[in-house]
């Protein structure tokens, strides 16, 4: 056994974002290793698993009826146990490259108002899926650590992280978190939110993954420079057949527009219940946008325009928290004063 193999076989530490739409994975010396959709496809008849992440997320919505697409988690945190388990397993072995002998340390981001019987679903599913060790950081943390915020500083940061399930806003300093708060409004609510508002509007029914494209494609916070059109196809629900109609961005925002108050809401609290001395740093440092609702179309506007603070997005708002998931991997001194269990 050559030494190659001997270290791979040591360092197979990983950091997870379990994420409600999507599960990031961080392995060690290697990055990200594995991004894909928080969904398995079980087959009903024999209980096997079919597919898991991107390709089962190709099945959404168009499996014959022995075929289930399930998303496993909700609100970002565990819906179904067992899913979750072979979900995990999955990601585990893939980013592993398959290797069986593997026991490896785990890092999790979870919501930061996750309570405790959630927070032993999400270890439990580690500990199944063969991890040696699992720790739980918060998203919101993490979040900022892989935005590049300095939070070791004895100086105000405000993170606001949008995921599929939650959005997490958290004002951190010396690398704590001073005030936090989950909601829980985000993308998948956005998603809901347009395919109820273009019933109602239109009559006509479109899937989740329409609703993701179309609020990928026009979806905005705050109005645009220029106006964006997209063709939409669905099923109109009076004459019971496939329809395509035409609709601009200004219909979308208003589709919107309650899940952004809802955000907006939160980071209003969390910036009054802020101790004066870290608001201060605030006004000056502004607020940071992770996770993928940050790619909202003007939402960094709409925050600024509403709480005067600058509003900067992350680089990669999508893999914030993995990477900052990842930074634990190699800092255990951090990861023992962050890690909630």
């Amino acid at each position: 056994m050559n030494f190659r193999s001997i270290f791979s076989l040591i360092s197979s530490d990983l950091a997870i974002d379990l994420g409600t739409a999507n599960t990031l994975v961080f392995a060690k010396n290697k990055g990200i290793v594995v991004n894909e959709p928080s969904i398995v496809a079980i087959n009903k008849n024999t209980g096997e698993v079919e597919a898991v992440g991107r390709e089962a997320k190709d099945m959404l919505g168009r499996t014959p009826g022995n075929i289930v697409a399930i998303r496993p988690m909700k609100d970002g945190v565990i819906a179904d146990f067992k899913v979750t388990e072979r979900m995990l397993n999955y990601f585990i072995l893939k980013a592993h490259g398959r290797k069986m002998l593997v026991h490896p340390r785990i890092v999790i981001g979870v919501p930061s108002e996750i309570t405790q019987v959630e927070k032993r679903a999400v270890v439990d599913s580690a500990y199944r899926a063969k991890a040696s060790e699992v720790h739980l950081v918060e998203q919101a943390m993490v979040a900022a650590i892989g935005a590049g915020l300095p939070i070791t500083e004895p100086s105000g940061n405000m993170v606001v992280d949008i995921g599929g399930g939650t959005t997490d806003v958290a004002v951190i300093s010396l690398s704590g978190i001073v005030y936090s708060r989950s909601v829980r409004v985000a993308g998948n609510e956005m998603d809901d939110a347009i395919m109820s508002y273009l019933k109602r509007k239109y009559n006509l029914l479109i899937g989740e993954r329409t609703a993701e494209q179309i609020k990928i494609t026009i979806g905005s916070a705050y109005p645009l420079e220029r106006p964006l059109t997209m063709e939409i196809k669905g099923r109109n629900l009076l004459e019971g057949v496939p329809k395509t109609i035409s609709i601009d961005d200004s219909e979308i925002r208003e589709a919107l527009s309650e899940c952004v108050a809802t955000i907006m809401n939160a980071i209003r609290v969390a910036l009054e219940r802020t101790p004066p001395e870290l608001s201060a740093d605030i006004s000056d440092r502004g607020i940071v946008l992770t996770g993928g609702g940050a790619l909202i179309k003007n939402l960094d506007t709409r925050i600024r325009e509403e709480t005067g603070l600058p509003v900067s997005i992350a680089e990669d708002p999508l893999a914030s928290v993995v990477l900052g998931t990842g930074k634990m991997l190699t800092d255990f001194k951090l990861l023992r004063r962050i890690a909630i269990e």
